[in-house]
């Protein structure tokens, strides 16, 4: 056989190459395979997991009863963590201040603070913009009233922090609370105080609520004594701290959830009148009622007030009236006379502008409560001395 120049036949070059060629043929489907594994798509079990929801923010306020320490925070943080709601942030400039037991303290309770101050100062956005709540937890104007400033400018303050609010999260949920009773030695008049701001807070939190923002209102005075639940009259001791908490918990869940509190600021009052009233007013229109023009102004407008009593002590009481529209049209007005029972006066209102003197006032709405639509409500209240009785009242629309 003829030789390759290294010695070696070409028949043994051939069966070489041929052996090669065989291998790399059986090769191909092998790496067809592990090419096919290498390049499949990934599976969804392999998927990267979606990112967590954030959790969802919530912004103590208000002044030392919120803060200094306010350990209602705490006992309020460990109820929801222990009720499953874990996936939440207490948040503010502040930090903790003690309270004995792990919780997120973070809270913009300012000990000293008035709300009007802080409404004033434009304090609030700077808070928002270093913490971004989704909701807040609003108990403010303890030191308001102990200055002896008016409910309607403490509620104007109000108005001005939810304005901001919204300003920061259009879909900010707000729990107002009523402030717990007040009995300071140094300050007599506070108690009174203290429920001539609570009577208002629940007409202004119907005119303020919406439902892209709406507006929850708790009841931090019924059921606390300054006697066994504050340690000066003001702040509040261990007991207070739980009635604190126990009352800020469902409106708190209700926020989380979702769900509508089971007292929203507009639920109607619990004696609305039963059917409208078919007389009609006391200055009747310029035509009879029975034959009014096809298209009169203010045509299907009306409205009616009802009077229930809040609550009564020696020598005097708190009252407050319901004004509905009884008519089929909106109406953008209403004025109500109100006729005191003889010795008792009228000495204070709100949610209403209320002219005259003694025992027969004329109220008329304010700027948020003056449009009703068909069937709505709104309140005002008042204090009056002596005996509360039965009062006379008239309502026009406008």
């Amino acid at each position: 056989m003829r030789r390759t120049p290294d010695g070696s036949s070409s028949t043994m070059l051939r069966r070489s190459l041929h052996r090669s060629l065989l291998a790399a043929l059986a090769a191909l489907p092998l790496a067809a395979a592990v090419g096919l594994a290498t390049t499949a798509p990934t599976s969804p079990a392999t998927a990267a997991p979606a990112a967590a929801a954030a959790p969802v923010r919530i912004m103590p306020l208000g002044d030392s009863l919120t803060g200094s320490p306010g350990c209602w925070r705490a006992i309020l943080w460990n109820q929801l963590q222990s009720a499953g709601h874990t996936d939440i942030d207490f948040v503010g400039t502040l930090g903790p201040q003690g309270c004995g037991q792990p919780y997120d303290g973070d809270n913009e309770g300012h000990g000293g603070a008035l709300v009007t101050n802080v409404a004033n100062q434009n304090l609030l956005p700077g808070w928002l913009a270093a913490t971004h709540p989704d909701v807040v937890m609003m108990q403010f104007g303890t030191n308001d009233v102990w200055n002896a400033i008016p409910p309607t400018t403490i509620l104007a303050a109000y108005s001005k922090l939810v304005d901001q609010m919204r300003a920061d999260n259009p879909a900010m949920k707000v729990i107002v609370a009523k402030l717990p009773p007040m009995a300071p030695p140094t300050c007599g008049e506070c108690g009174q105080r203290v429920v001539a701001l609570n009577a208002t807070i629940d007409g202004w939190a119907a005119g303020k609520t919406t439902a892209a923002s709406p507006i929850t209102v708790i009841d931090q005075w019924t059921g606390f004594s300054t006697a066994t639940d504050t340690y000066d009259g003001v702040h509040q001791n261990a007991a207070g701290d739980q009635k604190l908490a126990a009352r800020w918990y469902p409106a708190v869940v209700a926020a989380l959830s979702g769900t509508t509190p089971t007292t929203p600021p507009t639920t109607p009052p619990t004696t609305p009148p039963t059917t409208p009233p078919t007389t009609p007013p006391t200055t009747p229109p310029t035509t009879p009622p029975t034959t009014p023009p096809t298209t009169p102004p203010g045509a299907g407008a009306g409205c009616a007030a009802t009077h229930r009593v809040i609550g009564q002590w020696q020598g005097g009481y708190q009252g407050e009236v319901t004004v509905r529209n009884t008519g089929t049209a909106g109406i953008a007005g209403w004025r109500v006379g109100l006729t005191l029972p003889a010795g008792s006066q009228l000495t204070q209102a709100w949610n209403a502008e209320v002219t005259g003197t003694g025992s027969t006032v004329t109220a008329r709405n304010v700027g948020w409560n003056g449009s009703l639509a068909a069937g709505a409500t709104t309140t005002f209240g008042y204090l009056g001395n002596g005996s509360p009785g039965t009062p006379t009242l008239t309502c026009t629309a406008s």
